[in-house]
């Protein structure tokens, strides 16, 4: 039986101590050594640069790109650690964890809570994990003999040659694992035993904690004990009579950005320069220690802090004697931009370090990876990692998102999915603006992104109903990656809708491609609240304002956020448009906020790590993604889970994230071993032959429906034109299987489109034949033929003469570039044509398009099976799938108009209808042939419980099935009932089929 979106099987209990020691756990899952393996391969592949600068190909390994002042290769360091962790963790008498009594005191309580199930948050293993870590590297690790002072050494060691004077330890978390947790319990650990003893030198109460932009900095707050929300009370992280001690901590949370010297005096530039006169000028920037001063006034006389980076990934210092990458473009951009923000984030705290003193950094982050430009091979993890929860860890245990990417797709000759790497096949097609140039047609995008937009969407639409129909109160939210402004802006306008004014300047709107995203109404007025935002990350991040041209591009949007704010009572007279924005981002998907109701998020770069909106459920990638570290990142914005419920055993279930476009995450389903049960007995079902095939049961299978049309008065032959054939080759792929490591796989097709009402696609491609091809350069366009102009249109599209292929839809006749086809084809069209009543006829599976009882064969272990009156079943055994089925069998095999029954089960009797577009297969419960003259059929479906999908299949059946079978009239007639009360069986069977019988053939 198929699973729902929601209730696939996970791997792993996030709370539990993970196995470690085989290929494969008790239940046949992956262990850290696979994961670990696949880790490694993975990160090579991702280094392209890496292997031109060693100069191997096949042979590449990570103690290739090591040299004597930096080892490449954390992992086995990393392994051996976790191994005397897990040791030094199952000491089972505290005495011997060689720890102070306040930490014994804290990994007593948080081991106890992550252990009490009816704790509705406790701790993961990997944050805890996480926590002993540090723990054991600092109390445990001096008195550990040479093995500890082996791991102690090498850290300095790495850090000696990364960087100078100072002592960094990173923990490797993957998104959504709870790094502020992590942060929560480190602060908790060094500032309760700060207080017990205040004269130990490995411990403090002074924390500087240092985000990458204004959001996460904001969000951080919650590592103050001083707030209301704080994680110390809310999550139980420190004992009720430990928490006044936990108010003597000194905690300034601020953003890189804050390192940079300002001007203390604002000077004009002609004063500047005669005050300068020969010499070097007037010295305006603030000091180290007065920038310090600013920055973290309450820790100017702590003595040495603690340091935590929240996503560290952005602070390194540049490899002096590294040879530059030869980079252009978006690329050469990313790296200085990269160079610039690590430049300045690790330069503030080596003025911390001198002024104030710093004990340990400590980095917390998912994908602490060098990045381009920083001189070191791109990707590589930071030598001082001493503990890694991957993102594939975080899969298998389940705290995270599944993500979904394309595996399969019905494009030919493509040596992967078109969608798995997007921009390789549109970057060049993308429009491009020119300074001064008119802006680009959005409608105008590249065939292959339009129809990746319509593919990925419907199934979005999907996701959206399922949420309303769930009520979660917030929708799900779709994510646009671009590498551009001008990419992302005409993104946006394709999706949300825009205003374009014509040549005699009334302005008209185009409404978006996606109708769930549109930002107008169906008049054309703006929505009060858009759906779809655009948001340049950067630069709300950093503080600093709002590109001008970015600001005008969304002053209507930011507008209509202003006026929602103000109308609720909240002052907008000292808020800019970043502060705006910055708000919506960063409220997407909480209830009561700005950002509640949005649905689009279109990104000019990628949305900013610690973006924590749990409601993110597909990503479109549009741009480079040339190493897994930048694949990480934007997928890891979807990966937030919506729900952090168990089931009843202590699981959560799996939650999916669908994505496009983004290369360098390559999940395949990894082996599995069933646990060891009793063997069941086993037995053959097959047909009775040749004894019994005068009972035998044969039925068409249906692949499909088609619309017959009869004869109209319409004066235009499609004959003498070619036919136009829309295929995946010219449009995209239209049929994608999404796959993860493990869950069900997804089908992505344009099915959805058929939704689109033929009136409306014929609509639209007669108004661009009259407006652009029935026209001159500057002539007034002849509205007059509209009329004419749309009968035509639909008579083609109802015609013989269009041929879509591989899944492509009629609405794909809309796109700009077809469209401009179609109507040149029509325009060669001479006059005669066809129109009517549609009538239903079944299309049967051309290669096998008749199915029998005939043809079962096969073997069984279930249970709720019995044994058939030799006269009425062609089939040994019947095999039913519950009482109520057991029961109605038995009805219907006492029935005296019954000839011959038979279970539908493996007997590959299916009925093909659609659900919200996607094509599905319905398997009815029992065929049953009938004693009468005329050779009838009757298809039964038991029922205690009816829902909207029954009721889809029942009419799809009762609709189109059963008319479209009857019509063929080459096997009998059929008929279709449904028993939806168990305790009526025997009288309603008697009713149906004597309506059935009593029908006029």
């Amino acid at each position: 039986m198929s699973q729902s979106f929601f209730d696939a099987p996970i791997l792993n209990s996030p709370y539990r101590v993970p196995e470690r020691n085989w290929e494969l756990d008790k239940d046949g899952r992956p262990t850290d050594r696979i994961i670990e393996r696949r880790r490694k391969s993975d990160l090579i592949s991702a280094m392209p640069g890496a292997k031109a600068k060693v100069g191997k190909q096949a042979s590449l390994t990570f103690d290739d790109l090591s040299t004597e002042d930096v080892d490449y290769n954390p992992t086995p360091y990393i392994n051996e650690l976790r191994d005397a962790v897990d040791t030094w963790r199952n000491l089972p008498n505290p005495a011997q964890w060689r720890v102070s009594p306040v930490t014994q005191r804290l990994l007593q309580h948080w081991r106890a809570i992550q252990a009490d199930e009816t704790v509705p948050i406790r701790p993961f293993f990997c944050q805890l994990e996480a926590v002993e870590v540090a723990i054991w590297l600092s109390e445990v690790a001096p008195k550990d003999g040479k093995r500890g002072k082996r791991f102690l050494e090498w850290l300095k060691a790495s850090n000696a040659a990364a960087n100078p004077d100072l002592f960094r330890i990173a923990l490797k978390l993957a998104t959504g694992a709870g790094k502020t947790t992590v942060m929560a319990m480190l602060m908790a650990w060094q500032v309760l035993n700060a207080a017990r003893s205040p004269s130990s030198k490995s411990f403090g109460k002074g924390f500087l904690i240092v985000a990458p932009g204004i959001t996460i900095r904001d969000r951080l707050r919650v590592l103050k004990p001083s707030e209301p929300d704080n994680y110390y009370g809310r999550l139980n992280l420190v004992p009720s009579d430990l928490m006044t001690d936990m108010q003597t901590a000194k905690i300034v949370i601020t953003n890189y950005h804050a390192f940079k010297l300002r001007e203390k005096v604002i000077l004009a530039k002609g004063t500047r320069a005669a005050l300068s006169g020969h010499g070097d000028g007037p010295q305006t920037l603030e000091t180290e220690g007065q920038m310090l001063a600013r920055v973290m006034p309450e820790l100017m006389s702590s003595g040495p802090i603690t340091v935590i980076n929240d996503e560290a990934h952005h602070c390194y210092r540049e490899r002096p004697d590294a040879e530059q990458e030869k980079l252009t473009g978006d690329a050469k951009k990313e790296a200085e931009e990269n160079s610039d923000a690590a430049r300045l984030w690790i330069s503030g705290l080596e003025a911390a370090r001198r002024h104030l003193g710093i004990r340990t950094v400590y980095d917390l982050s998912a994908t602490p990876f060098f990045l381009s430009g920083s001189g070191w091979v791109e990707g590589t993890l930071f030598p001082w990692v001493a503990s890694d929860f991957s993102l594939m860890d975080a899969i298998e245990c389940g705290i995270v998102k599944l993500p979904r990417v394309p595996v399969a797709d019905n494009v030919a000759g493509q040596p992967e999915p078109l969608y798995r790497n997007l921009w390789r096949a549109i970057g060049k097609k993308m429009p491009k603006k020119a300074r001064g140039e008119k802006k680009p047609d959005p409608l105008k995008l590249p065939l292959e992104l339009q129809t990746a937009i319509d593919a990925l969407y419907g199934h979005y639409e999907k996701t959206y109903r399922e949420w309303e129909k769930a009520e979660v109160g917030i929708p799900p939210v779709f994510i646009v990656v671009c590498n551009n402004t001008t990419n992302s802006e005409l993104v946006r306008d394709y999706i949300a809708g825009f205003e374009r004014e014509d040549e005699n300047g009334v302005i008209d709107t185009v409404q978006g491609r996606c109708s769930l995203f549109r930002n107008y109404a169906d008049g054309g007025e703006r929505l009060d609240r858009p759906r779809t935002i655009l948001i340049d990350s950067s630069a709300i991040e950093s503080g600093g304002e709002v590109d001008k041209g970015f600001r005008e591009a969304h002053a209507a949007e930011i507008e209509a956020f202003r006026r929602e704010k103000a109308a609720r009572g909240e002052g907008t007279d000292q808020i800019d448009e970043s502060e705006i924005l910055r708000e919506v981002m960063n409220t997407v998907g909480k209830k009561g906020k700005l950002g509640e109701q949005v649905r689009c998020v279109v990104s000019v770069s990628m949305l900013t790590e610690g973006w924590d909106a749990n409601n993110v459920t597909h990503i479109l990638g549009l741009r480079a993604f040339g190493t897994r570290l930048i694949c990480e990142q934007v997928v890891g914005r979807a990966l937030r889970r919506l729900s952090y419920d168990v089931n009843e055993e202590g699981l959560f279930t799996t939650e999916y994230a669908d994505i496009m476009g983004i290369d360098g995450l390559n999940f395949s389903d990894g082996p599995r071993v069933a646990p060891p049960t009793p063997p069941r007995e086993v037995v053959q079902v097959r047909a009775v032959s040749p004894e019994r095939d005068h009972l035998e049961i044969v039925y068409p299978r249906v692949e499909g429906y088609r619309t017959d049309l009869p004869n109209d008065t319409l004066a235009v032959d499609f004959s003498k034109v070619e036919p136009y054939e829309l295929t995946p080759a010219k449009a995209g792929a239209t049929e994608v299987t999404m796959q993860g490591i493990v869950g069900e796989p997804a089908h992505i097709t344009l099915a959805h489109l058929g939704q689109m009402r033929p009136s409306e696609i014929a609509t639209k491609i007669a108004s661009h034949l009259v407006m652009h091809k029935l026209r001159d350069a500057g002539e007034t366009p002849k509205t007059h033929l509209f009329p004419r102009a749309k009968r035509i249109v639909r008579q083609w599209l109802d015609s013989d003469r269009l041929i879509l292929s591989g899944g492509t839809q009629k609405a794909q006749l809309t796109y700009k570039q077809i469209a401009d086809e179609v109507c040149d084809t029509i325009l060669h069209a001479l006059t005669v044509g066809r129109e009517g009543d549609a009538v239903i006829r079944a299309v049967l599976e051309p290669y096998s398009p008749i199915g029998s009882t005939m043809d079962v064969s096969f073997n069984t272990s279930k249970a709720t099976r019995f044994w058939p009156r030799p006269d009425r079943s062609h089939i040994n055994w019947i095999v039913t799938d519950s009482d109520w089925e057991a029961k109605l069998a038995k009805v219907i095999e006492d029935h005296p108009m019954t000839r011959a029954y038979a279970k539908n089960h493996n007997l590959g009797f299916e009925i093909p209808y659609l659900v919200e577009g996607e094509p599905k297969h319905y398997r009815p419960d029992f065929l049953v042939a009938l004693d009468t003259p005329e050779p009838t059929t009757l298809i039964i479906e038991a029922k205690g419980f009816r829902d909207a999908k029954d009721r889809l299949k029942a009419e799809a059946t009762r609709h189109q099935w059963v008319p479209g079978v009857n019509a063929l009239g080459r096997y009998g007639r059929w008929g279709y009932a449904e028993l939806l009360n168990p305790y009526r069986y025997a009288e309603d069977l008697d009713r149906l089929i004597g309506q059935t019988v009593g029908e006029p053939a």
